[in-house]
């Protein structure tokens, strides 16, 4: 984006990832039926998986609240995180998909979870590199877990999304503006929280309500570097 439309003090929110927060959709309303069936769970262990930006470590936190589980990146699990599993415990482990040498670990610890009772709740972006994950065991355990999968936002839902960032920022804009936003936006969670803040402080900056001038003028200058939540 435009160094212009910048401003050297960082207005940017925390992610609000509480229950009341997560807006349900088609999209990711039978995610969350599983994530809030456990810990009746097929083998203890929930497979979550989505593209980037549909809510997967919303969902995640939501889980954790209501299990009081640890959490773990799945590209820095180690062994000691298997021998710390604790009898009956609870462990959330992001971005299976993604780890690497850690293969070994994973599958311990989903060995682990079983013989000590605890609970495994599992995210991924990609279902297909997870079940290419060698050895071939982990790749069968995986499969064996139950599944829950997100999709991306749809209009509704990108809608509803936009329009509550842009009110927890104490910010009214007009439905026609949003409407526009979510013809021509990135379909994700994760783009939306950055498009309004974006738009949020180019309006500062200028000193100007958020308008569909400018709403096209942060659009003609987007960059693809959502942020991570």
């Amino acid at each position: 984006m435009n160094g212009a439309y910048q401003l050297g003090l960082s207005l940017d929110l925390p992610p609000a990832l509480s229950r009341d927060d997560f807006l349900v959709g088609d999209a990711n309303r039978a995610a969350l039926a599983a994530i809030d069936a456990w810990p009746d769970w097929a083998g203890g262990v929930l497979l979550l998986s989505g593209p980037p930006g549909s809510g997967k470590s919303h969902l995640a936190q939501i889980w954790r609240a209501a299990s009081g589980a640890a959490e773990i990146a799945g590209p820095g699990l180690t062994e000691a995180d298997v021998e710390a599993v604790p009898e009956g415990g609870a462990l959330a482990v992001e971005d299976i998909d993604r780890i690497a040498g850690q293969e070994t670990a994973l599958f311990h610890l989903l060995n682990r979870a079983r013989e000590r009772g605890a609970t495994l709740l599992l995210t991924a972006r990609d279902l297909s590199r997870a079940f290419a994950l060698q050895p071939a065991d982990l790749a069968s355990r995986l499969r064996a877990a139950q599944p829950a999968a997100l999709a991306a936002p749809d209009d509704d839902l990108l809608a509803r999304l936009v329009i509550k960032l842009f009110a927890d920022r104490q910010i009214e804009v007009d439905l026609d503006i949003v409407a526009y936003l979510v013809a021509r936006m990135d379909r994700s969670f994760e783009a939306a929280m950055l498009l309004v803040s974006r738009l949020d402080q180019a309006a500062l900056a200028e000193r100007r309500p958020v308008t569909r001038p400018l709403a096209a003028k942060i659009l003609a200058g987007w960059e693809p570097d959502p942020l991570r939540f």
